[in-house]
């Protein structure tokens, strides 16, 4: 998909720029999200590579973002392949432009905010040592470690689905199964949540992609 041209310019991404430069991969995932001037925004994986495909192969976002809920879609393939490119590399998102910080407090504040009919927040389930759901460990997001041991995974195939899922798609299945308003698919809040959550991981080695329950 990376390399095959495609859409009404019949390019292929592979002038990609996901933040190190037109077609640059290695290191570029680790570093994600992070801002980027020619949109004004703070993207993640899933939102950069969606801009790279329209911009370069023509796509609208209808398009671009059809399927993308579908197991083993387009989206996801795309970012398990540009992630695997930065296996080995330590994550680095230390949100310091003044766009990165603000998400990374939106994100912050989402972590830990109790709502929905369930009074559940991220923080529940994650927010505690040495807690379980279903025999399941669950790592304490809101610690370093924590964050290192779960984020250093992403994306990974899950054993309970058969398919491999992207941390965007992670985070719109936890809050929908909090009982919150289902996000949309490139949800700035999600991706305020990835910035809470690398920027927690930072300094760890990605060996994405992983595997989970």
């Amino acid at each position: 998909l990376w390399a095959t041209p495609r859409g009404p310019k019949n390019a292929t991404l592979e002038q990609c720029d996901l933040g190190l430069g037109p077609g640059v991969l290695r290191g570029a995932y680790t570093q994600l999200p992070r801002y980027f001037a020619d949109t004004g925004k703070v993207q993640d994986a899933e939102s950069r590579i969606v801009t790279c495909i329209m911009e370069l192969q023509g796509l609208s976002l209808e398009e671009a973002t059809r399927e993308w809920y579908k197991p083993g879609s387009e989206n996801e393939a795309l970012v398990t392949f540009v992630a695997t490119q930065s296996r080995g590399e330590k994550i680095d998102v230390p949100a310091v432009h003044p766009r990165e910080a603000e998400l990374y407090a939106i994100g912050e504040a989402l972590f830990f905010r109790r709502a929905g009919p369930l009074d559940f927040a991220c923080s529940t389930c994650h927010g505690l040592d040495d807690r379980r759901i279903r025999l399941q460990e669950l790592p304490n997001l809101s610690t370093k470690q924590g964050a290192q041991a779960s984020m250093s995974q992403w994306p990974a195939y899950r054993v309970s689905q058969g398919v491999v899922w992207t941390m965007q798609r992670r985070l719109i299945d936890c809050i929908r199964q909090m009982r919150w308003p289902e996000p949309e698919f490139l949800s700035e809040a999600v991706i305020a949540l990835e910035i809470y959550m690398q920027n927690k991981a930072s300094g760890v080695v990605s060996e994405a992609p992983g595997i989970k329950r």
